[in-house]
């Protein structure tokens, strides 16, 4: 019985699985939007927004809970200095997940997973408002 086990298992052993997930997460942060199938964007959104609410706090401990699940630090720093930001006042739901039917080859879902907010838009609106001060 699967009594509360949540979470899909994209055809993949439980290694593989987080592997899989903190690479997207990692691409995620670095590109701002990625193209994937259906269930693995919508395992990361469930992967990456308890992140982004962790980041926004901003400390220590914070930060070592985001490097556990994800251990690159450049990209865990990206996350703290430029995405955290601009999510601020927002109290969730940090992603957008567009549908944009199936790949050719397969037939499988495929969809765009993105931030709400735009990262660059809202940086160079940050640079500006720096400059007139």
């Amino acid at each position: 019985m699967r009594h509360k086990k949540k979470g899909r298992k994209l055809g993949r052993k439980i290694g593989n699985r987080k592997a899989l997930l903190m690479n997207l997460a990692c691409q995620l942060i670095t590109h701002k939007k990625i193209k994937t199938t259906d269930p693995k964007a919508k395992e990361l959104r469930s992967f990456i927004e308890p992140l982004i609410t962790l980041a926004k706090n901003n400390d220590l401990h914070s930060r070592r809970l985001v490097i556990k699940k994800i251990p690159k630090k450049n990209i865990v720093r990206i996350l703290f200095e430029e995405i955290a930001p601009v999510f601020s006042e927002r109290p969730g739901g940090y992603t957008r997940i567009t549908k944009l039917g199936h790949r050719d080859n397969d037939k499988a879902p495929v969809s765009v997973i993105e931030f709400v907010e735009s990262i660059e838009t809202a940086l160079t609106e940050s640079s500006e408002s720096n400059k007139s001060e």
